[in-house]
């Protein structure tokens, strides 16, 4: 059994737009606009959504020339060392598995707004069945549902964008409000630089999933057509939805403002697209962002499980993870990798309820994972590209090219481990290191480093040599 193309354009480009949009645009927004003032927040998202440009390009080029859905844990095998390509694939699939356990976390939060009274753990159950539903039917039904939570989402910042200028231009809210608050205070950047630098994990943050169309390549119908679509679209779709709403909470809302602090979801109330639509008289605001949020949470979650199945199915095609997690049904559903991670994102979810340390833990650990992967994508383009040449292939018969190659990959290695190194820079500027700060902080790379060094010391593996390079087209088909 296989597992079956059945993805259309229509799904590619909203798993890609739903991935990346959510509580970090919904909510984190505020935070992010207090922190380094509108301005400053314009430019650490426009500089995080160049590196994600690149990014995606870099992944574009080598999952329509070879689209599986191990998507960049088998071109890290193949092109980089199989050592970095195990640490890659079990860094992702560790931070989906976990994703998952917080947005069941986060739905029953959300709930506790219209449902005070229901315990907590008959939402998360209700919501971890429905995801796991989803995922079981068939890949069709995670594409649509992807879909139509996607859709939501984006009719929702189309609507909150026009009401932002209609409310800046005075024709909504009856007061003409213009840029004044881009001048309030030291605006537009509060702060300087290091507010900037403060916020670029945030930022990294809000953007990540936008790598799940590399995963959903090797179940695309037709991925040397929908892969390439998607890429070109997804992009500058979700950097103009994140830009232009950004400049309009910034300009409507000060940044001196202390409910721009609410990033959380028991924080609805306070969230920044809230208080736009609260301003233009829109009582229910409240109720319609708490269900949006909802729709992201869930969309998160749907996400996460699909990622981390189609992840520990392809490792385990690979023989880097138990040979049971590659059976697939007659549907096209790997259903041992995807029960295994249901259950460990079940697991994981009831450490928050027994033992908070744990769970705080392991959200620690996965905070970096998902830039330690984009930083394996950028390496392992580098090195697709390299031995694409080395080995004399011809350029042409690339159906989609990363432009602005080497420079694309490098530029995003270098500003992946800006982020990552220096996501808590803080904790080394007091008098006193913070070690428990430091630990909490970068948790992530000692694990990402452990996988990697215990697999090479163990396998024996080196970097593959340019000329050695498996550049033998291949499909999950």
């Amino acid at each position: 059994m296989h597992i079956k193309r059945n993805l259309k354009a229509r799904h590619m480009t909203m798993i890609a737009i739903g991935g990346s949009i959510g509580t970090g645009l919904f909510l984190a927004s505020g935070a992010s606009i207090q922190t380094a003032g509108p301005g400053g927040a314009l430019i650490a998202y426009g500089t995080i959504g160049i590196m994600v440009y690149f990014l995606m390009t870099s992944l574009g080029e080598m999952a329509t020339f070879m689209p599986v859905s191990g998507s960049f844990s088998t071109y890290a095998n193949r092109f980089v060392d199989p050592a970095f390509g195990f640490a890659l694939g079990w860094n992702y699939w560790f931070n989906w598995a976990i994703t998952l356990a917080v947005e069941i976390v986060s739905s029953a939060i959300i709930m506790k707004f219209w449902f005070p009274d229901v315990p907590s753990i008959v939402w998360s159950a209700l919501f971890l069945g429905l995801i796991f539903l989803l995922n079981a039917l068939s890949v069709k039904s995670y594409g649509e549902s992807e879909y139509w939570f996607s859709l939501i989402k984006v009719v929702t910042i189309i609507v909150f964008i026009g009401v932002g200028l209609l409310t800046i231009f005075g024709i909504l809210g009856g007061q003409f409000i213009g840029f004044k608050n881009f001048t309030i205070g030291d605006a537009p950047v509060h702060g300087g630089l290091l507010s900037i630098l403060s916020i670029f994990f945030i930022a990294g943050f809000s953007f990540q999933g936008t790598e799940l169309v590399g995963i959903a390549a090797g179940e695309s119908e037709e991925p040397e057509k929908n892969v390439p679509k998607a890429i070109r679209q997804v992009f500058w779709r979700i950097l103009l939805f994140y830009i232009i709403a950004i400049t309009v909470i910034g300009l409507i809302i000060p940044y001196t403002s202390p409910n721009l602090l609410g990033g959380d979801v028991d924080k609805i109330a306070v969230s920044p697209f809230t208080l736009v639509f609260k301003k233009v008289g829109i009582a229910f605001a409240a109720s319609v962002m708490n269900a949006v949020i909802l729709t992201s949470v869930l969309s998160a979650g749907n996400s996460g499980l699909y990622a981390s199945t189609r992840m520990l199915w392809s490792m385990a095609k690979d023989g880097q993870a138990p040979k049971f997690l590659q059976k697939v049904n007659n549907r096209g559903i790997p259903m041992n990798a995807l029960v295994a991670t249901t259950i460990i994102g079940a697991f994981a979810f009831l450490t928050s309820i027994f033992g908070d340390q744990v769970y705080t833990w392991l959200l620690n650990a996965s905070g970096l994972t998902g830039f330690i992967a984009w930083l394996g994508i950028a390496v392992s383009h580098y090195r697709f590209r390299k031995a694409y040449f080395a080995q004399g292939r011809d350029m042409n018969d690339l159906k989609f090219k990363a432009k602005w190659f080497p420079f694309g990959p490098i530029l995003a290695f270098a500003m992946c481990a800006i982020v990552i190194f220096g996501q808590n820079y803080q904790a080394f500027l007091t008098s006193k290191i913070d070690w428990y700060g430091i630990a909490v902080a970068y948790i992530g790379l000692p694990i990402f480093l452990t996988f990697w060094l215990g697999y090479k010391f163990v396998h024996k593996t080196k970097f593959i040599p340019l000329n050695e390079c498996n550049f033998e087209e291949t499909s999950d088909k």
